[in-house]
């Protein structure tokens, strides 16, 4: 069931971006992090009164790490991609899923230690190895689509780039942890939220505010509503993965955000893909087929019952 999270989450996060890109026309940066945020809190907070969930929390300090390094990662990203090639700066940051399952894969290994009294090693949990190739063949598809490159480009904005990937495997790898102490989605979504905010007000803060028309203002409902629907899937996705080999799936899944912000690109604006760019359409999809077929192999099956 977490693919499918996962898979609406990207869905929701590519349609997200068509109205961003919409909105740019006439809003900051900033202001679209600050929007995002405002109309995502109340969103949330009349999601989770539906629901019955409270919203304060006994673990501020891991929900104030969660938005500080999710903002990061966000505000890393724009920096990228103002400094650097769309597709370089994208591709730098869709290297979190790498990043996720080099994680895992390395906490596994480090795990992977004698057995006290015992004399041998604790198993490596099934099919940790080829589900880390699927993450890395569906981030190969992400570069045949994108084709980013690096001739000419500024170091220091790579760098950032590089950063902003590994900067939201920490806040995905956060969001883990708070879902295994017991954290709803709503409320880990709902902090996020005041994190993009509090930096959207900052940063507008230095840059200004835009001229306000209502008819350019109405693109900014879906732009909150959308981002907060994604991060509540994604945030689902994550905390129903209980096992490393259900992350690496998700891990992997989160590529298909790409191909909905491709097949948009062609329908709305009119981009073309050309046969490499089909070709990492079809190696993104291909790595999360086989990714979920090698996480149902990971799954142990229930001994028969006795008669």
């Amino acid at each position: 069931m977490q693919s499918l999270w996962m898979v609406a989450s990207a869905l929701f996060f590519a349609t997200m971006g068509v109205c961003v890109k919409i909105a740019s026309a006439w809003f900051t940066s900033g202001e679209l992090v600050f929007w995002r945020g405002v109309i995502g809190m109340v969103f949330i907070a009349v999601l989770a009164r539906r629901q019955k969930v409270s919203l304060a929390t006994r673990y501020p300090g891991m929900h104030a790490w969660r938005s500080v390094i999710g903002t990061a990662s966000l505000g890393a990203w724009w920096y990228a991609i103002a400094k650097l090639p769309l597709a370089t700066a994208m591709t730098l940051n869709y290297m979190s899923s790498i990043w996720v399952a080099a994680f895992l894969v390395g906490g596994a290994l480090l795990a992977w230690a004698p057995v006290p009294g015992r004399g041998g090693r604790v198993p490596l949990p099934p099919m940790q190895g080829p589900l880390a190739l699927t993450v890395l063949a569906g981030f190969a598809g992400v570069v045949l689509l994108l084709k980013p490159s690096v001739h000419g480009t500024d170091a220091f904005a790579g760098l950032i780039g590089l950063l902003s990937g590994m900067s939201a495997a920490f806040a995905y790898m956060q969001v883990i942890a708070l879902s295994r102490i017991g954290e709803p989605e709503t409320r880990t979504v709902f902090y996020f939220a005041v994190g993009s905010t509090v930096a959207g007000l900052l940063w507008t803060l230095f840059t200004g505010w835009s001229a306000w028309s209502w008819s350019h203002a109405i693109w900014l409902l879906p732009v909150g509503v959308l981002a907060a629907l994604g991060q509540l899937c994604l945030t689902r996705a994550y905390a129903s993965a209980k096992t490393q080999a259900a992350t690496l799936v998700v891990a992997n899944l989160q590529y298909s955000g790409i191909v909905f912000a491709a097949v948009y690109s062609v329908l709305l604006f009119g981009d073309r893909i050309d046969a490499a760019g089909w070709g990492g359409i079809a190696l993104i999809i291909g790595s999360g087929i086989a990714a979920t077929v090698l996480r149902q192999r990971a799954v142990p099956k229930a001994p028969a019952e006795e008669h």
